[in-house]
């Protein structure tokens, strides 16, 4: 957890830099909608990754997948600690009994 919350602390500080100076500056310039689509490409690599490609490649997808997740999250304002407050509470509930409850 040390680092990713280092990340966030990195991706927090270089969302406010000029758009030249950094990859997150340059990101958060072109706004939420390159962010996100951004996170889904990620994402898609990811899934090609796991099914397709080695072990190294996943952990790679993976890396850029948190990575962006992180700076969508920075992007809007949620702190990586209210997400995992969020699996907090999720833990020990059956994941079927935690979906059904979000669908009421």
């Amino acid at each position: 957890m040390d680092t990713l919350t280092r990340l966030e602390t990195t991706i927090t500080q270089r969302l406010g830099a000029e758009p030249g100076s950094s990859y997150v500056a340059q990101l958060h310039a072109r706004g939420l909608p390159v962010i996100a689509r951004k996170l889904g490409e990620e994402s898609v690599e990811a899934i090609i990754a796991a099914l397709s490609g080695s072990r190294q490649e996943l952990v790679g997808e993976a890396a850029d997948v948190l990575f962006h997740l992180t700076v969508l999250l920075a992007e809007k304002g949620v702190a990586l600690a209210e997400v995992m407050a969020e699996l907090d509470r999720r833990e020990g509930v059956s994941g079927l009994d935690e979906k059904a409850s979000r669908s009421s």
